[in-house]
């Protein structure tokens, strides 16, 4: 296909691994003008700010986790993600900051009590399909991958490294497509799921080589015996005993791709920012003179709102 046939980008963002790293990484003498510290808005907005300066998108969306302990996965498994501290009010206020900030730049922001930032992506990358865009998933979690389909890209915007669905096995040891299955046998400790027990990542590989998916797998459990891979036997027996939760795990571990997007314009296309609304938020969260600039720089601003105007 050449250049001109390739569909446009739709941006793809996983704002929690920002907000989070800048909370760890950014000093806490940040603090808006009620006390409360935004060590995590500042660093999430210097991030976004490179993006947006960087990358000029016209078609963009940004997926916050709502569903911290009210998700369907929890529904069908309650010991989900339990192994994690809920979120502090510092930080929760600062989440809530990083999307009125997004709101005021014109940005489409996804948020759903049921539904996760990844199930959020993957609603609007598979909505995106019919416009035609291709996704740009910005984000370093391997769970986004599977995701990917022709022309589409993850990029770890921290270290700078981009991949598409073929690269996934060189990272992965698994193609794409395998990537549910591939977490559902051998576990994700990020999310407190254990996998089928006895299955590490590299045996989950070799037996998503051979089999190819987990179906295949557990129709075909005899065979596992006869594979050149230690312990083999004894993995067929974890499986049989197993199945019914390697398949609850597979639900886990897939990204839905019917989460509502009721709130997302067409094409998720960025829209006008709202000055009044980005001045009111640079006086709460005490943006110092280039932050706001390049701000209203972002939103396409010709003059600064009022508000902001004796700081510019």
């Amino acid at each position: 296909m050449n250049a001109a046939a390739v569909p446009q980008p739709l941006y793809l963002i996983d704002a929690s691994i920002y907000i989070f790293r800048a909370w760890h990484s950014m000093p806490d003498d940040f603090q808006d003008s009620q006390g409360w510290p935004v060590n995590a808005v500042h660093g999430f907005s210097r991030f976004l700010l490179d993006l947006l300066e960087r990358e000029r998108p016209r078609h963009i969306a940004v997926a916050f986790d709502e569903a911290l302990d009210s998700g369907f996965r929890h529904q069908l498994y309650p010991a989900y993600k339990a192994n994690r501290d809920p979120a502090p009010e510092e930080l929760r206020r600062q989440f809530a900051h990083c999307k009125a900030l997004c709101a005021a730049l014109g940005l489409n922001v996804l948020g759903d009590r049921a539904y996760e930032a990844d199930d959020l992506i993957g609603s609007a990358l598979h909505a995106a399909r019919a416009h035609p865009l291709r996704g740009v998933i910005i984000s370093a979690d391997k769970d986004l991958s599977q995701l990917l389909g022709d022309h589409d890209q993850q990029w770890d915007y921290a270290r700078n490294q981009r991949w598409d669905a073929a690269g996934v096995k060189a990272r992965h040891g698994v193609h794409a497509h395998q990537i549910a299955d591939y977490l559902a046998l051998c576990g994700d400790a990020v999310d407190n799921i254990p996998g089928v027990s006895g299955i590490g990542a590299k045996s989950a590989a070799v037996l998503l080589a051979h089999f190819g998916s987990l179906d295949t797998l557990l129709e075909r459990i005899d065979e596992v015996p006869f594979l050149r891979l230690r312990g083999a036997a004894t993995m067929a027996t974890r499986l049989r005993e197993q199945r019914e939760q390697a398949l609850l795990f597979r639900q886990l571990t897939t990204i839905a791709v019917d989460a509502p997007l009721a709130t997302a314009q067409p094409g998720f296309l960025r829209t006008q920012a709202d000055a009044d609304m980005l001045g009111g938020l640079c006086e709460a969260l005490r943006f110092g003179p280039m932050t706001r600039r390049r701000l209203l720089a972002a939103a396409g601003l010709e003059s600064p709102p009022a508000s902001v105007n004796e700081f510019a």
